[in-house]
């Protein structure tokens, strides 16, 4: 079906420049506690509510320093986008997250911190454990109000923050009323008052008269616990650092049940996200502050794991499925190290392969010239990727000639793009500051990125391009490094600066990452394309190797490479080969459209069967060999049954559909090979090449 475009400029409507648009004629063992709380600039947090609840502060190291000179030569956009925020002065904006609705647009907007959903209300709050129901394309847990609090508030705004929680503020004017704590992964929502008062229950409470009192509505249950305070009917008279915290009760619990969760809903003020990498796994760690190392109400994603922590054999409905009650400290998981890579395997090739491919990269090499790039940043960035990989094949072929044109082609478009003072003088193809938003921005911006969407899709392509070029090029790493260094910080900064945000996108809860920057949705955030956030982290790893950014466990290679291997494991488990058992009335393979508040078969852009598959895969970098094969050949299969039902697949996609189906076995990839021969130029992706795409199938075949 078509909608307006899925993080794309709200005004802006499907058209044939959609980004997916088609073409025209090392083991490590080492171990980084990230910055997350990317909360202050160097100097300390001025605004209202930002000392109360203080983020950790970034540390004015000398590469900092030096990429604050470096952004400062770039210059700044004209105008920001990103109007009024409820933001304490010294916040970096938190764009791309999951909670990101609280902060831009003319209201808050509901958010989703699984399992609940939590909203701003006219004077406080609501919470509630979201209904779960799928259609044949939908599976759905919207935003719901089952238990609330009254604050007598006129205004909210985000006060602190990490990767995974978010602390909102609530006044009366200028006076701070308290402060409520939500995290991804936890039930709890804790609230704080900064001064003694009272505040109300917007369901009545059925209280014990020892400081818990339990809350019905919407056939849910929740508990509520209250430290430093006394309930007394519906109003609950709280001293100052009083605290009440909510839990919803599971379906199925037993008082003795109820009564441990109960003994855990433990006041929550942040969490802390670690993250190594040893024995071919990549490891996250985060850490649930509840006071002094207590253990608190966990919820690890289905398919995540249980390590560490006490489980109650309850469980939570969730858009992902089941998601086991327990307690602890830490949700824990690790994944396979998916290894950075941009270079297939042609070694096995027959001679007569070897010749039909050199024949057809001299082809489409000879049609590249300058007017082969597009001059935004998506189009422009797919352009160049497409050509960095034609370079690739030409020097595996040993076509000399071939492959020192097309360096210089996409050489003289990088300088472009990398030159530090480029939007001095143009307006395209070149990078600019947003000195609101901690961010660059690509000139000309295309389908809302000076709003901060996709990122991370857009960026990803030019450091992939910048990879291969610069791989054997010591002059090109040193020309390059500032700007491309930036363009890497931008989505990737291991850590808070005072210029980017630690993490931009990526969110290591749900091991995905998000692409509207600013969220302006009542179902939460959202991602539909997994395929190019995986190629995202390739490229940054990719660059962070050619670059030299490869020691420490904040190099740019480490840091991708555990971008990369989680945003592939996320892939292949809730979008390529989703277990949908709890959901058997959705009829579809594979979830496209991934939001905090539900899950679609859809995307933004085309109706087509072909496009919710089509737009998981693009673009097939060869690291994708390495997870979109999720369910063998026989969901490869399933996938493509609905996604060509009639076996056509000269249609958009169909060239990464045919480089899918060469996966599933070598019968497969021979019929894959033919059809890929006879595919029209239309239909071949501005990301891709006919000889890439031969050159994949024929490794396969």
């Amino acid at each position: 079906m078509f909608r307006l475009p899925r993080s794309a400029r709200r005004d802006q409507a499907p058209d044939a420049r959609r980004r997916v648009g088609v073409r025209r004629a090392s083991r490590l063992s080492t171990s980084v506690t990230v910055v997350t709380a990317v909360a202050m600039l160097v100097t300390a947090c001025t605004g209202p509510g930002g000392t109360d609840h203080p983020g950790e502060t970034t540390s004015p190291t000398t590469n900092g320093a030096a990429q604050a000179r470096a952004v400062a030569g770039l210059g700044d956009v004209a105008s920001s986008k990103a109007g009024a925020m409820r933001l304490a002065d010294g916040l970096l904006p938190p764009t791309n997250r999951w909670f990101s609705g609280l902060v831009f647009g003319a209201a808050p907007q509901p958010v989703f911190p699984s399992p609940i959903s939590w909203q701003v209300t006219d004077d406080g709050f609501a919470a509630g454990l979201p209904t779960v129901t799928a259609t044949e394309k939908t599976i759905a847990g919207g935003a719901t109000q089952q238990v609330g609090l009254d604050l007598g508030a006129t205004s909210t705004l985000v006060s602190a923050y990490d990767s995974v929680s978010v602390t909102v503020e609530h006044r009366d004017g200028s006076t701070v009323l308290g402060h409520t704590v939500v995290a991804e992964g936890s039930p709890l929502v804790t609230y704080t008052a900064a001064r003694a008062g009272t505040v109300t229950a917007t369901t009545p409470i059925d209280g014990t008269g020892d400081g818990t009192g339990t809350v019905t509505s919407g056939g849910r249950t929740w508990q509520l616990v209250v430290r430093d305070g006394t309930i007394d009917g519906d109003a609950i008279d709280l001293r100052s650092g009083g605290s009440v915290v909510l839990l919803p009760v599971p379906d199925g619990a037993t008082a003795a049940q109820t009564a441990r969760l109960v003994a855990a809903a433990r006041p929550l003020t942040g969490v802390a996200l670690d993250r190594s990498a040893s024995r071919g796994k990549q490891r996250t760690t985060l850490t649930y502050d509840f006071g002094s190392g207590d253990r608190g109400v966990l919820v690890p994603q289905p398919g995540q794991g249980t390590t560490g922590l006490e489980c109650t054999g309850l469980h939570y409905e969730t858009v992902q499925g089941p998601a086991p009650v327990c307690t602890g400290t830490a949700l824990r998981f690790a994944v396979d190290t998916v290894r950075p890579s941009d270079t297939l395997d042609l070694s096995g090739l027959s001679s007569a392969e070897r010749a039909a491919l050199v024949t057809q990269v001299r082809a489409d090499a000879s049609t590249v010239d300058a007017s082969s790039y597009a001059a935004d940043s998506y189009g422009g960035g797919k352009d160049l990727y497409r050509v960095a990989n034609l370079y690739r094949l030409a020097t595996q072929l040993d076509l000399a000639s071939v492959a020192d044109a097309l360096k210089t082609s996409v050489v003289d478009e990088l300088d472009q793009w990398f030159d530090l003072a480029g939007c001095g003088t143009r307006t395209a193809r070149c990078f600019a500051y947003d000195p609101t938003l901690h961010g660059l921005v690509g000139q000309e911006a295309s389908f809302g990125s000076d709003e901060f969407n996709d990122h991370h899709f857009h960026y990803g392509y030019v450091l992939s391009a910048a990879a291969v070029l610069a791989a054997d090029d010591p002059a090109l790493v040193s020309r390059w490094r500032t700007v491309a260094d930036l363009v890497a910080a931008d989505i990737a900064s291991p850590e808070a600066t005072a210029s980017f945000p630690a993490l931009r996108v990526y969110d290591p809860y749900v091991q995905h990452s998000w692409a509207s920057g600013f969220s302006p949705f009542a179902d939460g955030n959202n991602q539909e394309s997994s395929s190019e956030a995986v190629s995202a982290w390739n490229g940054v790893a990719l660059w962070g190797a050619v670059s030299g950014s490869t020691s420490g466990s904040s190099s740019l290679r480490s840091v991708g490479t555990w971008l990369l291997s989680n945003e592939a494991a996320s892939a292949a488990r809730d979008v390529l080969d989703p277990d949908l058992s709890a959901f058997p009335e959705f009829r579809h393979r594979v979830v496209s459209l991934t939001w905090g508040g539900k899950r679609d078969h859809a995307t933004w852009f085309s109706a087509a069967a072909a496009a919710p598959a089509g737009i998981e895969l693009i673009p097939m970098p060869a690291v994708a060999a390495s997870y979109v094969d999720a369910g063998g050949a026989a969901q490869i299969r399933r996938v493509l049954a609905e996604a060509v039902p009639d076996g056509r697949y000269d249609v958009q996609f169909g060239d990464y559909l045919l480089m899918y189906r060469a996966l599933a076995s070598r019968a497969d990839a021979a019929t894959a090979l033919r059809e890929a021969r006879a595919l029209p130029d239309a239909v071949v992706d501005s990301a891709n090449s006919r000889s890439y795409m031969l050159a994949w199938i024929m490794s396969r075949a």
